[in-house]
């Protein structure tokens, strides 16, 4: 990618890319979910999928020139293994994310963490007892069904965002125009608002981890990793990994198939 070669002074173009296009997604993301749970805003059905896909497409269209707008680890493994993205810069593509995450998470956990306190007072909750994930769910995410029927939802719902990402962005270079920027995003939103209620649509590990340690820091302490036991780690990061190259590799394959 022409941009990750150029440098912003002594940093790399593409880590500020990846960090900044992360921050932004998780800022609205994670933001609406302060706003609908702490804030007692009502944003309906759609609303929290709605912030969040235009989330999405507004950190792409930023930040794809200058990194390529992967914004999640599972795309940048994806890329690696399917489209020729060199193995060398993974491990920084990665920090990047995971940085960017928790730099919005912890941002708003400054800003909201009276209406937070507010929140759990009035619903009876202690932070870091059992129960407390129904205030630490607006940074990490916890699935409401078997664990087995979660990781089967996030690898199906990673590897269609990937056929939607393969598919809009071919022939644009990994720069990503405005109508792919917003074709992803309203995927994102799509697959948020039909498989939230499963396992609140992760399909990103740094968007999971990165706040979800937040959380774990900021007071809830183990819960964030006690409560759906080892799901954390299945469903929330190896489950978007394996999606994404099957997502990938599906589309890699079909383009062979059809050509």
């Amino acid at each position: 990618m022409k941009g990750e070669v150029v440098p912003i002074g002594i940093v790399p173009r593409w880590l500020v890319g990846e960090f900044v296009g992360t921050f932004l997604l998780v800022w609205f993301g994670c933001g609406s979910l302060c706003v609908a749970v702490a804030g007692g805003v009502g944003m309906g059905r759609f609303g929290v999928p709605l912030v969040w896909g235009l989330g999405v497409a507004a950190a792409i269209r930023l930040t794809a020139a200058w990194s390529g707008a992967h914004l999640n680890p599972a795309v940048t493994l994806s890329a690696a293994v399917w489209n020729g993205f060199p193995w060398r810069r993974v491990p920084g593509y990665w920090a990047a994310q995971l940085a960017g995450a928790m730099a919005a998470s912890a941002l708003l956990y400054l800003i909201f963490a009276g209406k937070l306190a507010d929140f759990e007072t009035a619903q009876g909750i202690v932070r870091g007892l059992p129960g407390s994930e129904a205030s630490a769910r607006v940074f990490g995410e916890y699935f409401s069904i078997a664990e087995g029927a979660a990781f089967a939802v996030e690898v199906a719902g990673t590897a269609v965002l990937l056929l939607v990402i393969g598919g809009v962005s071919e022939g644009t270079g990994g720069r990503r125009p405005l109508l792919a920027a917003a074709l992803i995003g309203l995927a994102v939103a799509v697959l948020i608002a039909l498989l939230g209620p499963l396992t609140m649509a992760c399909f990103n590990p740094a968007r999971d981890l990165g706040p979800r340690l937040v959380s774990s820091w900021a007071g809830w302490g183990g819960i964030p990793f006690r409560v759906n036991g080892w799901g954390w780690l299945t469903v929330y990061l190896i489950a978007p990994l394996l999606g994404a190259l099957l997502g990938g590799g599906t589309y890699k394959g079909l383009k062979v198939f059809l050509r």
